[in-house]
């Protein structure tokens, strides 16, 4: 079995790469059960209570690959200068069961996210948007503007972080990479004023971007929260938007959109489309410059496998 480090799996997966294989992915046919969700609590070394989230992630396809995603969220892990999510991926052979491949799930984890957020505004960001807000500085956060870039032609960039001091210090990295990148204390001035896409991706469990705060023709992107308790916007940001998802698994995993069903400001049945009907055609994005759209998603073991996949066929190339 081959182990890819963190250098080793970010190797093939650039933007310019993932995205069309996401959306080639979503088109086509795949195995993706419901992932496995178990709380964890157990007694950290002070007494206090340590809460986490495991989440196990199968999925496999006529390829010939079946691969199971083991991922470890503690949000707590900030305070301990540590990331918040820890991933695994293993890779096999769908055919057989023969494990190819021990990949660092991380890295997988952290660059597919980013480019769903970025397959999405591809189908529901106005064709000029140049303007990218993120909320949060972890892994995902930092990657988006690269993300953003393959798919729309970003040249601004805002950062904003409950930790001011966060976002100052991934504002000054994204210059140092030159980004046009510069960090906000004042949330809500942002969201108005700089932002054509504003992308939350925080482990976030109260609102913080507010539906009063949206631009016309601004499109909400949401790839942070992924349980019930969780949540990244008020209710009223689905007001008078289209809204969309990435899987129908949204509707069940999304405290941002079950607040707003439980409020009305959103139906079930007024969900748009998810990722796999955009990509085959079978449901429009974007359909004015003046329209407010909303991308949610929760995150698809089908992302996973799509990435682990280019970084195996990357490695192995046919005889």
């Amino acid at each position: 079995m081959k182990h890819f480090d963190e250098t080793a799996t970010r190797a093939p997966l650039a933007f310019e790469r993932l995205v069309p294989a996401l959306r080639s992915a979503f088109a086509a046919e795949a195995q993706v059960p419901p992932r496995h969700v178990h709380a964890i609590e157990t007694a950290g070394a002070d007494g206090a209570a340590c809460k986490g989230t495991v989440l196990i992630m199968p999925a496999w396809s006529d390829a010939g690959f079946l691969g199971i995603k083991t991922i470890n969220i503690f949000p707590g892990n900030g305070e301990q200068g540590l990331p918040g999510l820890h991933a695994t991926y293993v890779l096999y052979d769908a055919r057989t069961g023969v494990p190819l491949a021990m990949m660092d799930g991380n890295e997988i984890t952290a660059r597919r996210t980013a480019a769903a957020s970025a397959l999405g505004a591809s189908f529901l960001a106005r064709k000029d948007a140049h303007r990218l807000l993120v909320l949060g500085t972890g892994r995902i956060a930092r990657m988006l503007p690269a993300a953003h870039a393959s798919v729309r032609p970003i040249d601004e960039v805002w950062v904003w972080n409950h930790r001011p001091e966060g976002a100052e210090a991934l504002a000054a990295q994204w210059r140092a990479e030159g980004w046009n990148a510069r960090a906000t204390a004042d949330l809500e001035t942002a969201v108005r004023t700089h932002a054509d896409i504003v992308s939350c991706a925080m482990l976030a469990t109260t609102p913080l971007v507010r539906g009063e705060w949206l631009a016309p023709g601004s499109h909400l992107d949401l790839i942070g929260s992924f349980t019930p308790a969780m949540r990244e916007t008020d209710v009223h940001c689905f007001s008078g938007a289209r809204t969309f998802i990435d899987t129908p698994e949204a509707l069940q995993k999304s405290g941002d959109l079950l607040d707003a069903i439980a409020a009305g400001t959103l139906r079930a049945q007024d969900v748009q489309g998810t990722l796999a009907e955009l990509c085959r055609g079978e449901r429009s994005g974007r359909s004015s410059d003046e329209e407010r759209t909303v991308f949610k998603a929760v995150g698809s073991a089908l992302e996973d496998l799509t990435a682990a996949t280019l970084v195996w066929q990357a490695a192995t190339p046919p005889a």
